[in-house]
């Protein structure tokens, strides 16, 4: 009876092994078949480019190391030189067979030199075709024919809990393979409104910038971009642009040498349950319009702020982040219909689509700087008052710059340095001392509410004043 038994388990624990055996996923014909198109990517800047490259409370470690381009990118700059030769090493991928190859942007921004490896030992010195800062994607193209090249997949068919498989250089280790599932689809990340990125658990660190991601077909889905991290290594939160973001800015690149976006001049909020319910809205979809740009398209076309968006060019937005990719891969000069909500129904507007002027990052820290406040407010911002330069480039007629904070009440309600404060309990704001006197006069205890610009999005912030930044 007890053989009987022994034997029943064991069959058992078999039957379990070989099970599990069957249901994971094997990886190698995939990485044998498109390893190949895979490449490494170094870049070197030279010193005259390098001084704005310099980083307080860097750690001490070569610019050739891997890590370098993690901190270079992810830390505050500093207005003092510093004089070398940056390197940057990460990944990228082979799409045609004469020579194309998408990457990202951070890690060949601003290069002297860029040089694509091979998995078979050759180098060879990259032109850079076109960038774009906005999806963080780059077009090199090496002089070189027959290449192996990577297939195309559809990342809408991307399902949550599907395989996904990346290859790059972690650390400088090439051609390094990392397994996991996608964890989910279209999210939305900060100072990010352009990309709906995938978000997987696949083990992503400095050096896999630029890299593929595969799903098991072995087709491309996506390329590593970033991760979520405390610590500078991986954590579990990885993030990837949808390859058919990066097809549509590599063509364009190809055939006009920049990328065109439409615009229409809107500060969006997300719509929230409570604003839903306030608005009559069956359900807190859409993009709440926060405000509209004087005699921009929006503004010419009717669209009033505190209207909800609802649908763009017959596309439903069913968040506030849809609005800004559908409108940004719209063609300019297009006239689309948008269905807003207001006053409780909705509206049909015909909007003309204008273009996104070419990107300048803002001048804040490092650049040129408006009037600066002298120390930390009543709520713990540091502001500075806007240079006529960053009023254009931000299309507004007035706001603060949050310079600097410190562990307060702001922070916690979750304003962040860089942000662009536009108005407090509803009065715009113009200089630093104007948004001190409107603070200072609200008692203990009161609620105050400031309207937050981040990127092309605004939202509205509330926060209790329980005394000096408490």
């Amino acid at each position: 009876m007890i053989v009987k038994y022994i034997l029943v388990a064991l069959f058992g624990f078999s039957t379990a092994v070989s099970a599990q055996t069957r249901e994971l996923p094997d990886f190698t014909g995939l990485v044998e078949k498109e390893g190949a198109s895979v490449v490494n990517i170094s870049t070197v800047q030279a010193p005259s480019m390098a001084g704005n490259r310099a980083y307080p409370g860097m750690p001490n470690i070569p610019e050739d190391d891997p890590f370098f381009e993690f901190f270079r990118r992810y830390m505050p700059p500093h207005s003092a030189p510093r004089d070398f030769e940056s390197k940057s090493l990460g990944s990228g991928f082979i799409i045609t067979s004469d020579g194309y190859i998408l990457t990202n942007t951070h890690l060949v921004d601003s290069a002297e030199e860029i040089t694509v490896k091979l998995t078979d030992k050759r180098e060879f010195r990259a032109k850079l075709i076109g960038a774009d800062r906005k999806t963080d994607i780059a077009l090199l193209k090496i002089d070189a024919a027959g290449l192996p090249k990577v297939t195309q997949g559809d990342p809408n068919k991307l399902k949550v809990g599907e395989w996904v498989v990346a290859i790059g250089s972690p650390f400088g280790f090439e051609n390094s393979v990392t397994a996991g599932i996608v964890s989910a689809k279209g999210r939305s990340l900060a100072q990010e409104n352009f990309v709906p990125f995938i978000q997987t658990d696949v083990a992503i660190n400095p050096g896999n910038s630029g890299g593929p991601l595969f799903n098991m077909k072995g087709e491309v889905v996506g390329i590593n971009s970033q991760i979520y991290s405390r610590t500078g290594g991986f954590m579990g939160l990885s993030f990837a642009i949808p390859i058919d973001v990066a097809t549509d800015i590599s063509n364009q690149l190809i055939a006009h040498g920049k990328v065109s976006r439409g615009r229409i001049g809107v500060l969006i909020q997300e719509v929230t349950k409570e604003l839903a319910e306030s608005f009559g809205l069956p359900k807190p979809n859409g993009a709440l319009v926060a405000s509209v740009q004087k005699d921009g398209p929006a503004d010419k076309a009717g669209i009033e702020a505190r209207d909800v968006i609802l649908k763009f060019d017959g596309k439903p937005v069913n968040a506030s982040g849809d609005l800004p990719r559908i409108v940004g891969s719209t063609k300019p000069g297009s006239k689309v219909q948008v269905q807003v909500w207001r006053n409780g129904s909705t509206k049909e507007l015909t909007v003309a689509v204008d273009e996104v002027a070419p990107e300048e990052r803002v001048a804040g820290r490092g650049g040129k700087r408006g009037k600066p406040s002298d120390a930390a407010n009543r709520i713990g911002l540091a502001l500075s008052e806007l240079t006529a330069e960053q009023k254009q480039q931000l299309d507004i007629e007035n706001g603060l710059l949050v310079e600097d904070m410190l562990p307060g009440i702001a922070s916690r309600a979750g304003v962040r340095p860089g942000d662009v404060i536009l108005s407090i309990n509803n009065q715009d704001v113009k200089t630093v001392e104007q948004f001190n006197q409107l603070l200072n006069k609200v008692e203990k205890g009161r609620n105050i509410a400031i309207l937050v610009r981040r990127g092309d999005t605004a939202t509205f912030i509330t926060m209790k004043l329980n005394g000096d930044n408490k």
